[in-house]
């Protein structure tokens, strides 16, 4: 079952792909999953107690003007199937094999500020340079990591924080007071 996201999401790119509509379908799968995982949508379409039909009615009213109709079938297949959990899990997938096609990434920046429009642009500019992909970076602030940065990107993390610094130079002490 947990390579079912990834059927769904195969089966989506390849209809995207298909018909030409990959740029379309990112940015509408992009809307919905910011949907199902800030609103209570995923909580209607996930509870038991809503019958299959009340959440056809439901998908039809809340996305049925704003998707492409095999996005919107995608949606009500899942709940034909009772699979709703996999709706969010599959659009992740979905975006991410658009994005590989486009030769894109998303890159998560951790800071201790908030970085201005020019430092986001320049480390947007050296990322997209050394990775050769067009980065997307979405910054996050965290005043506890003191300063510097970390970067989740591609499945690597570099971690250049005061916080994590001063941890590294406390383990670093305590295993010299040891020997």
């Amino acid at each position: 079952m947990a390579d079912l996201g990834i059927r769904y999401a195969t089966a989506l790119f390849q209809i995207s792909e298909e018909s030409g509509l990959l740029n379309e379908y990112l940015e509408q799968a992009l809307f919905l999953q910011n949907t199902l995982k800030d609103d209570d949508a995923l909580g209607i379409l996930t509870h038991p107690m809503i019958s299959a039909d009340e959440k056809y009615a439901f998908i039809q009213s809340a996305f049925g003007e704003s998707i492409h109709e095999d996005l919107l079938g995608f949606m009500k297949l899942t709940v034909a199937k009772n699979r709703e959990a996999f709706l969010v899990p599959a659009l992740e997938k979905l975006i991410n094999m658009i994005k590989v096609r486009h030769n894109q990434t998303s890159a998560k920046v951790v800071s201790a500020v908030p970085l201005t429009d020019a430092q986001a642009a320049q480390l947007t500019a050296t990322l997209t340079r050394k990775l050769g992909k067009v980065v997307d970076i979405t910054v996050v602030v965290d005043p506890s990591t003191i300063a510097g940065l970390s970067i989740h990107v591609d499945g690597y993390f570099l971690d250049r924080t005061v916080k994590t610094m001063l941890k590294d130079l406390k383990e670093t002490v305590r295993k010299g007071a040891s020997e």
